[in-house]
């Protein structure tokens, strides 16, 4: 028998919280604590995604041009194991084969990304289209649509044509807006009239503070306290352009919808009794998934973060904030520039209060903030150091956005668990309880009055992991990376979610408990396969390319 490489799942105990963060936003429910069994609303649509980087392969192939992720991959040290996208999947060359693993899933929907670089390989439109790179999204959308899978489609998930790196600085410089929107429009002239769902950003969170604050993601730039917020600024300016060139020159026409797709952990205060905790676990929030939802539905940065991001700029002796501010013009423009809005959600943290010392070298967007992140020992933790299974967290997220920005049209975009293996493991019996206790929340934050339509488990399959390479795994598919086929082999959680999908919920226990037990069953025998596999290939491993080493950005 393989060895198992699964953790024990522990129960926690939930208490009743009281935090006063939001008008119409009661704290004091404790509804949360026992399972629901329950469907989801007629239509709810279930899916799976992936993004073009992560997935595709190809980098260099077909007329694509250089991303930020290809330059930034190739620098030696950023990423674990000195790993690349550079055929990742090879979702490019296998998607044919991926369609059939989502018509066996019985999935609704397909989130992908498109490649800017693949069909703008400058990123620059007036130099040059790549219509070998439009060929391949027309046949994955025409693919779908003919397996009845409707795509929805982001238009940047973090793989910047490198050009517009060097030449103007990527997000940090304004231009980007109309190059971004110039991408944008070609994507609705050539894809709109088969793709109705349009996402313009993912987890913009991320690309500002790790691609221009921290530096641990592309394109790698450390400019503390500044960088973030100007990135930010900027792809606001971008998908309310975007989302009004839509509504302008697109709409009557295509009849389709554009959102934003906003990554938030949920905040919870340490001290229940403590009002300081109770603003830090707000403010954790606001930072997070209120840096951008508040702009957009109500058209100006969260007033905490402009008291605080002004206060510590004053303290560092700054004439002005660090924080950009929009005029009222372009404040108006913003507002409202959202036909429904994608959540990707993944865990929750305790927060507390922690005063940061203030000076002229100190300000960042983490100490901007002064707060302290703690999780609790036992919440489950399949080995990635950031990702807690705390599936109440959930429900009281789809709450918050509920209340704060007027119960507006959801989608869950991603959510899912990833692991840390040395061995190989198809039997996922944590990422079935992740599933299982997420998804139930969203049924409950649903039976609260939330307005979600849609619901994306996080991944269709292992992929690049960004700066943690090929050394975590989210997919619902095992990948076989030392294979230069990259073959797909089911996880246990594949039966499972199935059955959600074709049960649009959760019909009763003995019901549920059964679809974990016969997943469980059929995955020792992929195991197997795996393994007789692995046996094969061992001496047919692929080489990896090697890049020189290049400076630091």
């Amino acid at each position: 028998m393989l060895p198992r490489c699964a953790f024990s799942v522990c129960h926690v105990l939930v208490l009743v919280l009281c935090l006063s963060s939001a008008e119409d936003f009661d704290w004091t429910k404790n509804d949360h604590g026992s399972f629901y069994y329950g469907t989801f609303p007629a239509g709810f649509s279930w899916g799976a995604g992936s993004s073009a980087y992560q997935t595709e392969g190809a980098w260099d192939k077909d007329g694509k041009g250089l991303s930020i992720w290809d330059v930034f991959s190739h620098k030696k040290g950023k990423i674990q194991q000195n790993d690349t996208g550079d055929s990742s999947c090879e979702g490019y060359h296998k998607f044919k084969d991926d369609v059939s693993l989502m018509k066996e899933l019985k999935l609704n929907h397909y989130r992908f990304s498109i490649s800017w670089p693949r069909i703008i390989p400058t990123g620059i439109k007036s130099d040059h289209i790549n219509e070998k790179g439009i060929q391949y999204y027309d046949e994955l959308i025409n693919h779908l649509l003919e397996s009845k899978i409707t795509p929805i489609v982001t238009l940047y998930h973090w793989d910047l044509p490198q050009v517009l790196q060097e030449k103007y600085g990527g997000w940090q410089n304004i231009t980007m807006v109309n190059h971004f929107n110039e991408f944008a429009n070609l994507c609705f002239e050539r894809f709109g009239n088969r793709v109705k769902n349009w996402i313009t950003f993912n987890n913009p969170w991320s690309v500002a503070v790790e691609g221009y604050e921290t530096g641990e993601h592309a394109p790698g730039l450390r400019l503390r306290g500044t960088g973030a917020y100007r990135a930010a600024h900027h792809i606001i300016k971008a998908h309310a352009k975007v989302w009004h060139s839509y509504d302008t020159q697109w709409r009557a026409k295509q009849k389709g919808l554009v959102g934003i797709s906003l990554s938030g952990d949920w905040g919870e205060p340490v001290d229940i009794s403590n009002q300081k905790d109770i603003e830090a676990a707000e403010r954790y929030v606001q930072f997070y998934l209120g840096w951008f939802a508040t702009p957009i539905f109500h058209g100006d940065y969260p007033q905490v973060m402009k008291d605080f991001i002004g206060r510590k700029s004053v303290q560092q002796g700054l004439g002005t904030s660090r924080l950009p501010t929009f005029s009222p013009q372009e404040k108006s423009y913003i507002k409202g520039t959202c036909d429904f809005l994608g959540i990707g959600h993944f865990t929750t943290r305790y927060i507390t209060q922690k005063s940061n010392p203030s000076g002229r070298s100190s300000g960042s967007y983490f100490t901007d903030r002064d707060l302290a992140e703690l999780v609790d020992p036992r919440w489950p933790d399949p080995g990635s150091e950031w990702l807690y299974s705390v599936p109440w967290g959930f429900r009281r997220l789809l709450n918050f956005v509920k209340t704060q920005y007027g119960n507006p049209m959801v989608y869950v975009t991603e959510n899912g668990v990833s692991e840390k293996m040395l061995c190989t493991e198809l039997c996922d019996d944590w990422r079935i309880q992740y599933y299982k206790d997420y998804i139930n929340e969203m049924l409950k934050a649903i039976k609260d009055g939330a307005n979600v339509k849609g619901y994306t488990a996080w991944s269709l399959l292992d992929k690049f992991e960004w700066d943690e390479g090929y050394s975590e795994r989210f997919g619902l598919y095992y990948v076989d990376f030392r294979n230069k086929n990259k073959p797909r082999y089911p996880k246990a959680s594949v039966q499972f979610y199935k059955r959600i999908i074709s049960s649009n919920g959760f019909p009763n226990q003995r019901e549920v408990e059964n679809w974990r037990r016969k997943a469980v069953e059929t995955c020792s025998s992929s195991n197997q396969l795996l393994a007789a596999a692995r046996r094969k290939s061992k001496d047919h491993a692929e080489m990896p390319k090697v890049w020189p080493v290049h400076d630091e950005v």
